[in-house]
């Protein structure tokens, strides 16, 4: 059973007719969000969820925003750290799968590659946090990962860093992605920002696997896979 319709939802749609395991990725999907009203309808229909499935493993995804020192104060992340606590509280078979960016198919604007892209692409002024690195995993791999540890039943009722092992700076972000539209971007450097600090020692085995890349070609594979057509 899978809840929502956005990127995460359509890259778990192989648990849509699985009625032991229920895929939650109905939630804010802007980091930078502070209303909380959008904030409140995650919580109200998470709490239904967890009352009118309580004989289910429920899967949700929260952020690795946590270890990132100037978000982790944002109330995004206050939010989904509020949403962990409650399902630990109130459901007896869960995983938490805390995620980093994630680069996939979506229209979303707020996603870290699409925000870069499209300011590029389009030639739009955006400011630049000198100081800041982003780890970016592909939502292929991110369903690989969380597939693996949903089958093999790890780590029930645990939370699970699920990322890229290397975080890029945004200004490799940013220069990869001129490269790839050859196009100059049009941004002022400010003196902000931190670069997240993701244990994942509890998937490295996983990552190390012949079925993950995330070698020195890693960025320019997303851009191929999800922005060539674009």
């Amino acid at each position: 059973m899978v809840i929502g319709n956005g990127m995460v939802a359509k890259g778990f749609q192989a648990y849509e007719n699985d009625n032991a395991t229920l895929v939650f990725a109905s939630g804010v999907s802007n980091s930078g969000n502070l209303d909380e009203a959008a904030f409140r309808r995650e919580k109200d229909l998470l709490q239904e969820i967890i009352h009118a499935h309580p004989e289910k493993k429920l899967i949700y995804f929260s952020t690795c925003s946590v270890y990132d020192a100037s978000l982790r104060a944002s109330a995004y992340v206050l939010h989904k750290l509020a949403m962990e606590a409650l399902i630990e509280q109130h459901h007896d078979q869960y995983l938490i799968f805390r995620v980093s960016n994630i680069a996939g198919k979506t229209t979303n604007p707020h996603t870290v590659l699409n925000y870069f892209y499209t300011h590029i692409r389009d030639g739009l002024h955006f400011y630049l946090w000198k100081n800041a690195a982003r780890n970016i995993i592909g939502m292929d791999d991110i369903f690989k990962i969380c597939h693996t540890i949903i089958r093999e039943n790890l780590w029930l009722n645990d939370i699970i860093n699920v990322a890229n092992p290397v975080n890029y700076p945004v200004a490799e972000i940013v220069e990869a992605l001129e490269k790839f539209l050859h196009k100059k971007a049009n941004y002022t450097l400010i003196d902000k920002g931190d670069s997240p600090q993701i244990n994942l020692s509890k998937i490295k085995y996983l990552l190390s696997g012949p079925d993950y890349a995330f070698d020195a070609f890693y960025l320019q594979k997303l851009f191929q896979q999800y922005y060539s057509v674009t």
